[in-house]
């Protein structure tokens, strides 16, 4: 499904080779001002261009279909100018290992021109600037910690795995830390709807994702329970440390909501690869072409920050 919430709604839309992409969404108040620069410095955030991004640069310059006073719909839609159709053409006959073109290909009958694509994170990150309005001030922040298992704080040994990456055709994933302060208690149910699922289910949407994990993650399965307990030290329930990552039961405590998440490498990579041939019947040694990220956890952090966002949002309303 292309659609998320119950409350604040999203339906996204479009696809990465096609003319547009954009988001629909519902539960906006008509009285929340929205202008064209508001999305600015998020779009800016994820935008290609960097060391170690897609060379495929677009304007990504947002239009606003405003109509929350008639129909309660609020839609922001991007052009695609820089696409090229014959970039998936190879895709139906050789899919591009670690990549969605098999599954796509086998349920839909096609690759969806760019479905599964990273493009569509820009309507999720457009998203995340109205949910952002409407949950101040509760704040989200999201940061790189790793690239390809290096310190992100690291800057000259950043640049070398890029460099190295870039040289050998091949691609790296990363780490981003989120922090959400300003939290209530009370956000989120036991089980199906805890806040842990919740936010799972909007991270896993991000393409490419591999990993959640609130707190101390999975660092708890070797600690005793005595260092992953949180002592409370107020009658607010703020507590000493903050193991749990702000969350108790599936449902926040009022300290900071802390996760980390993990993103796989790039699949589509120069490096050949061998992989299955499906109109020859045969395998192939497989270079993918096209324009792609060597690494896209360098422009996550802010999609990380927009789908938490519309969580809270949706439970906030």
């Amino acid at each position: 499904m292309d659609s998320f919430g119950h409350h604040f709604t999203l339906e996204i839309f479009g696809a990465s080779h096609a003319p547009n992409v954009g988001v629909t969404l519902r539960g906006v108040p008509a009285s929340l001002s929205l202008a064209p620069d508001d999305f600015l410095a998020d779009i800016l955030r994820r935008k290609s261009g960097a060391k170690g991004t897609t060379p495929r640069i677009e304007a990504d310059l947002p239009e606003i279909d405003d109509r929350r006073a008639s129909d309660g719909t609020l839609t922001i839609t991007f052009a695609n100018r820089n696409y090229r159709d014959g970039d998936y053409r190879d895709f139906t006959d050789i899919p591009r290992p670690g990549h969605a073109d098999f599954v796509a290909l086998a349920k839909y009958g096609s690759l969806r021109n760019g479905w599964f694509s990273g493009r569509m994170t820009l309507p999720l990150v457009a998203a995340g600037v109205v949910a952002k309005k409407l949950i101040a001030p509760l704040r989200v922040e999201a940061r790189l910690l790793e690239v390809g298992g290096v310190d992100f704080t690291d800057t000259a040994a950043v640049e070398q795995r890029l460099d190295t990456a870039i040289k050998e055709g091949d691609s790296l994933g990363g780490i981003i830390e989120c922090c959400c302060t300003g939290v209530p208690v009370g956000l989120g149910e036991p089980f199906f709807d805890s806040m842990e699922s919740l936010l799972s289910h909007a991270l896993f949407s991000i393409p490419g994702i591999r990993g959640v994990e609130f707190g101390d993650g999975f660092a708890a399965a070797r600690m005793t329970g005595s260092q992953h307990n949180d002592p409370i030290i107020d009658a607010a329930g703020h507590t000493a440390r903050n193991g749990a990552g702000g969350i108790n039961g599936g449902i926040t405590n009022g300290n900071p909501v802390v996760f980390r998440i993990a993103a796989k490498p790039t699949p589509s990579i120069r490096k050949p690869q061998r992989t299955f041939d499906f109109a020859q019947g045969t395998l192939v040694d497989y270079t993918v072409p096209g324009r792609h990220d060597v690494c896209f956890a360098l422009r996550v952090p802010p999609v990380v920050e927009a789908v938490t966002a519309c969580v809270f949002a949706d439970l906030l309303l």
